[in-house]
C-alpha cells in the first residue's frame, strides 16, 4: 500500500514549517519559519532537500518575505530582492530553486492590488502541482519497468525530496502498488539518505526494502539481482545529461558493465534548457568537515577532504528519462533529444 503519510514541508497559518531531515529517523522534527532568511538557511544546512522540495520552500519563502515587508516601506521591493537573492544563493545546483524564484518575481513584477494573496497562490499552486506531476510520472515510469525483479535508488526522492509522492521513488511506489518488487537503496554516502530517508519513507508506507553500502552496487548489479536503476535529478541539460547526487554518474557506469537499465525521473522543471550538455553544470562542494572524521579537524592536520554533493550522469548512459510530459527513450540517440518535453 502507498499511504504516502510524510510531508517535508507544510504551509500553514502563513508560516512553513520544514521538517529537519538531518534528525530523521531518530527524531521527527519540524521547525517552523516566518521569515525569507530562515527558509535560506534551512535549504543551506539541509534541513530541507531534494530539487522540487528546495524549490517549493523558495517560493514559500518569498511569500514570507512579502508578508513581513510587502507596504510597510516604500524600499520593499529592495528588501524582497534581496531576500530573493539569498534564496537563489542557498544551493547552487538544483535548477528547480531558480524555476520557483523565477516564477515568484513575476507574480511580484505584475504588482496586482492582491500581491500577498496571488503570491501565496502561486506558491500553493507550485506545491500542488509539483505533487500531481510525481504521481504522473511514477505511472509513466512504472508502464517501462513493467514487470521488473529488482530495482536500485540512489539518495532520497520520496516525499521528502518533492511536494509529495516522489520522482524516482514516486515510479518505485507505482511499480510496487502494481506487483512485488524488491527495492534496494543505497546508504548514500557521506549525508546517508538512503539509508536515514529512503527506506525510512518506504517503510512509512508498508513497502519493504533492503538497504546496501554505496560500494556494494556492483557486486549487487553482477548478481542479477536488479534490472533498473531508477534516480532522479536536480539539474538536466537539454542534450539530456543528468546532474544528480554524486555516486549516480558510478552507478550508471556500472549499470553500462552489467546490463542494468538506468531510468531519471524529474519534472520538466528541472530542465535547464539554457545548457548544451552537462558540462557547464555548476557542482555544488560542501564543508569537507561533512566528511572528515572529527579527529582530522585540527591547524596541523595533514588530511583534507574533497566532497562534491553532485556528479553528471552523460546521456548516452541513460536509458529513460521520465516527466510529467512524457518519457524520451536512449535520450542520446533520440532524433529530437528531450526537445519533444519542452512546453
Amino acid at each position: 500500500m502507498t499511504n504516502e503519510i510524510v510531508q517535508a514541508l507544510i504551509w500553514k497559518d502563513n508560516a512553513l514549517s520544514v521538517l529537519d531531515q538531518r534528525q530523521l529517523p531518530s527524531v521527527t522534527h519540524y521547525d517552523d519559519y516566518s521569515d525569507a532568511q530562515g527558509v535560506a538557511e534551512a535549504i543551506t544546512s539541509m534541513r530541507v532537500r531534494g530539487a522540487p522540495a528546495i524549490g517549493i520552500a523558495a517560493a514559500y519563502g518569498v511569500v514570507l518575505s512579502l508578508q513581513q515587508h510587502y507596504g510597510k516601506t516604500s524600499e520593499w521591493r529592495d528588501i524582497v530582492a534581496k531576500d530573493i537573492e539569498a534564496l537563489a544563493q542557498s544551493r547552487p545546483t538544483a535548477v528547480n530553486l531558480f524555476w520557483a524564484l523565477d516564477k515568484m518575481k513575476s507574480v511580484i513584477a505584475q504588482e496586482s492590488a492582491n500581491l500577498l494573496t496571488a503570491a501565496v497562490d502561486c506558491a500553493i499552486t507550485i506545491h500542488l502541482e509539483d505533487k500531481a506531476a510525481n504521481r504522473t510520472m511514477g505511472e509513466f515510469g512504472a508502464d517501462i519497468i513493467a514487470n521488473a525483479k529488482g530495482i536500485l535508488t540512489h539518495c532520497n526522492t520520496g516525499s521528502l525530496a518533492t511536494g509529495g509522492y516522489g520522482t524516482a521513488l514516486g515510479v518505485i511506489r507505482s511499480v510496487y502498488a502494481r506487483h512485488s518488487v524488491n527495492i534496494y537503496a543505497d546508504e548514500t554516502r557521506p549525508w546517508l539518505q538512503g539509508a536515514r530517508l529512503t527506506v525510512w519513507e518506504l517503510s512509512q508506507d508498508g513497502i519493504p526494502s533492503t538497504l546496501i553500502a554505496d560500494s556494494a552496487a556492483a557486486w549487487l548489479m553482477k548478481s542479477g539481482a536488479i534490472d533498473w536503476v531508477v534516480v532522479g535529478a536536480d539539474r538536466i541539460a537539454s542534450n539530456g545529461d543528468a546532474a544528480n547526487k554524486i555516486g549516480t554518474y558510478s552507478l550508471a557506469v556500472l549499470a553500462k558493465q552489467h546490463g542494468v537499465q538506468m531510468m531519471v525521473v524529474a519534472p520538466t522543471s528541472t530542465i535547464d534548457w539554457s545548457l548544451e550538455n552537462g558540462n557547464t553544470i555548476e557542482i555544488e562542494c560542501r564543508d569537507p568537515l561533512e566528511l572528515l572524521p572529527q579527529s582530522y579537524d585540527t591547524q596541523d592536520s595533514l588530511v583534507s577532504a574533497w566532497n562534491p554533493v553532485f556528479d553528471v550522469t552523460p546521456a548516452e548512459l541513460i536509458d529513460a528519462i521520465v516527466t510529467e510530459r512524457g518519457v524520451v527513450l536512449n535520450p542520446s540517440k533520440h532524433t529530437n533529444g528531450i526537445a519533444s518535453l519542452r512546453a
